[in-house]
């Protein structure tokens, strides 16, 4: 009557009764109130995983190091440059890690021994480390995912759990920053700006030559202009280093001629496998020239069909390539992998190849850090773990030839191939570059929605969070 007036006696005025508690910024992390569907419950969980992973491989993994050490012998020819002693000086009569750069790249390694070994090792682990994540982060963005979608804490852990990361970092060597020159190609490359883009893989191509068959890509494409710099770069360098070295031409007289040679010991190709097992000539060329075939039918096909899907046909086609780049010729190492990265993340598109079960038995076999050698089954675990990057590498190769020949049969049969070879089903799957999303709910609550005394979700709302 003449007292105060309760709120609880008013039931539409339940949010004066119960004021919602407001946690501090850093305290509602604890408990986000935007955790509404299965995304975003796996993004939180993933982050913590993901950062200690990345945290335990750079500091801890690769500073323990290992007893291969590829860091080494690159800190000692960069010390012989800088003081005007030979180079290319190593014995390949060993297995030791050798120094295998051209001039070019030792001219633009050199500054690593400016300081004490240790720390100058450090020095190039957090570069690696850096280069990696820039290249994680322009990854998803290639495939325009950001930082907040459900894919960036995936894409890092899966990253890092790889043996080809985990061992870039421990062996310290040169591939988490090729692994940053081919994103950065690949960004230009789409965008068209042709000079910038070969002048980024100019620059890893004097350092090592993996990332050279990309411009195969660029030829297809008709971005002829990718040549001058891509060529134009490693020359230049080479001209300005000859002088600076007292041994240059040993480069290509002793070191060149013993990176064409099919070794039998830390080597994943076809014929470095087939040299450990000794398996016939005949049947090693039979191999390697079969899987030739797969890969230019392969090729054929995605230029045929797919070149006007940019991002499908440079991604896949990068991958096809660099894969048969390690599998085919004389050395492929596992850690090369790395550079696949792309090609792996195209499963999320309408069209994928990689969207069955054997392309992931593939990736497993030269992804996976597990090892296989047993030591109750030595023979077989010790099979099973030299060979396996090897039937990964083919078995991946040979997927792609077979989902891309099944297709082009299908709309062959079904007079479908004027239109492309995607089947008519493809249209509807999930891609993540549909362009049409629905808009995501505000976290916020609606002005007159009831809650409950914890702060917990209107009675009556309804809200749609799609990660993109």
């Amino acid at each position: 009557m003449g007292g105060p007036r309760h709120a609880e006696t008013y039931p539409g005025n339940l949010r004066a009764a119960h004021p919602v508690y407001r946690a501090p910024v850093l305290l509602r992390q604890l408990e986000p109130r935007t955790a509404r569907t299965t995304a975003e419950v796996i993004k939180f969980a993933l982050w913590p995983l993901a950062v200690m992973t990345v945290l335990n491989r750079v500091f801890i993994k690769a500073v323990n190091g290992f007893i291969t050490d590829d860091y080494k012998p690159v800190y000692n020819a960069s010390l012989a440059f800088l003081n005007g002693r030979p180079v290319y000086t190593a014995n390949f009569d060993s297995v030791d890690p050798h120094y295998l750069y051209p001039p070019g790249g030792t001219l633009l390694i050199a500054p690593l021994a400016l300081i004490d070994p240790e720390k100058s090792r450090w020095c190039f682990i957090l570069l690696n480390a850096a280069a990696i994540l820039l290249a994680w982060y322009l990854l998803l963005r290639l495939f325009k995912y950001t930082l907040k979608s459900v894919a960036a804490p995936a894409l890092l852990l899966a990253m890092f759990m790889s043996e080809t990361v985990i061992n870039t970092l421990v062996f310290t060597n040169v591939n988490g920053c090729i692994l940053l020159a081919e994103l950065l190609f690949l960004h230009l490359l789409l965008a068209r700006r042709d000079l910038w883009a070969g002048a980024v893989l100019g620059l890893s191509i004097t350092v090592k030559p993996t990332l050279a068959p990309l411009v195969l890509i660029a030829a297809a494409r008709g971005q002829w202009k990718v040549f001058l710099t891509a060529i134009g770069v490693p020359v230049a360098l080479t001209a300005a280093a000859w002088p600076l070295l007292k041994d240059a031409d040993q480069f290509f007289t002793r070191t060149l001629p013993y990176l064409l040679e099919t070794r039998d010991y830390f080597n994943s190709a076809i014929a470095g496998n087939a040299a450990y097992y000794g398996l016939p000539d005949a049947l090693t060329w039979g191999i390697r020239l079969t899987m030739a075939a797969l890969v230019a039918i392969s090729l054929w096909l995605l230029y045929r069909y797919y070149r006007e899907d940019e991002l499908f046909f440079v991604t896949t086609s990068a991958g096809v390539l660099l894969t048969a780049s390690f599998l085919l010729p004389g050395l492929g190492q596992m850690y090369y992998s790395m550079m696949l990265f792309p090609f792996l993340m195209t499963v999320v598109l309408r069209n994928s190849v990689l969207r069955n079960w054997p392309a992931w038995l593939a990736i497993f076999g030269f992804m996976s850090y597990d090892k296989w050698l047993s030591d109750r089954f030595q023979s077989l675990g010790r099979n099973l773990e030299y060979l396996r990057i090897t039937f990964g590498w083919g078995l991946l190769l040979i997927v792609v030839f077979c989902v891309l020949g099944d297709r082009y049969l299908a709309a062959r049969r079904e007079g479908r191939l004027p239109f492309g070879i995607d089947p008519v089903w493809m249209k509807n799957a999930p891609d993540s570059r549909d362009a049409a999303e629905p808009a995501a709910v505000a976290a916020e609550p609606l002005p007159d929605s009831p809650r409950s005394h914890y702060g917990s979700e209107p009675v009556e709302e309804k809200r749609i969070s799609v990660e993109q």
